[in-house]
């Protein structure tokens, strides 16, 4: 249930150009990588960091690598925003998660947003959104590191989901291991917490998730204390 990265080179970060673009340095030849996550992580790109990148190999690309984790301190954050959804899915399928299931549909359409997921089990359907999450301060897992009215959008329509008899499930996919607990980042944006809340007193589950993170894989590993 791991998500690999075939291509992995270990390398030192220089320095983020902008979103989408960083420099590093890879045996000695600065190289321009593609940034996987548009987050912030201002505590994770600090130059001389050691991170990993990984060469897909795709024709025509602007960029030879994408930048996939990098250390902070004696813990290896994985960095790539599309992982968290591709290994919660895998951990869904493999039925750790949730029993019984007889379909996952990916991008479920719900109000006027897609969510990330619509599982099916038994007679019930459960509309999940996943949240990749890279923020850790003294032990304590964050989201959102910037704010986010599209997550708060999300919010509401869990919301709204279990109100229409449905299930509704926030998953907070925390891209490292060794932390304390997850808790909402109510000083980066208060409304993002105030939301949460608001959507577990509606009957919306919260969970966090954290990963087995190596160079070159993620994984699911086990659940983490919620505090809202």
């Amino acid at each position: 249930m791991s998500m690999i990265y075939p291509n992995i080179r270990e390398g030192i970060f220089i320095a983020r150009l902008n979103r989408f673009v960083a420099e590093v340095d890879l045996g000695g030849k600065v190289e321009r990588c593609h940034v996987k996550n548009t987050g912030r992580c201002r505590e994770l790109f600090i130059p001389g960091a050691t991170v990993y990148v990984n060469q897909p190999g795709t024709p025509g690309r602007a960029t030879k690598y994408d930048l996939i984790a990098v250390y902070k301190g004696d813990r290896l954050v994985n960095v790539d925003s599309q992982a968290p959804n591709k290994v919660f899915l895998e951990y869904l399928r493999s039925g750790s998660y949730m029993s019984g299931i007889t379909r996952v549909q990916p991008e479920a359409a719900v109000g006027g947003s897609r969510l990330d997921f619509c599982v099916e089990h038994g007679r019930q359907k459960a509309f999940i959104e996943v949240k990749g999450v890279t923020l850790e301060q003294d032990g304590v897992a964050l989201f959102p590191d910037a704010p986010t009215l599209r997550g708060v959008k999300h919010l509401h329509e869990l919301a709204a989901c279990v109100r229409a008899g449905h299930q509704a499930q926030v998953v907070f996919v925390i891209q490292m291991r060794g932390v304390r607990h997850f808790t909402p980042n109510n000083k980066t944006h208060p409304a993002f917490g105030a939301a949460l809340a608001a959507a577990e007193a509606a009957g919306v589950k919260v969970t966090a998730l954290d990963c087995d993170v190596r160079p070159d894989r993620l994984a699911i590993r086990d659940l983490v204390p919620v505090k809202l």
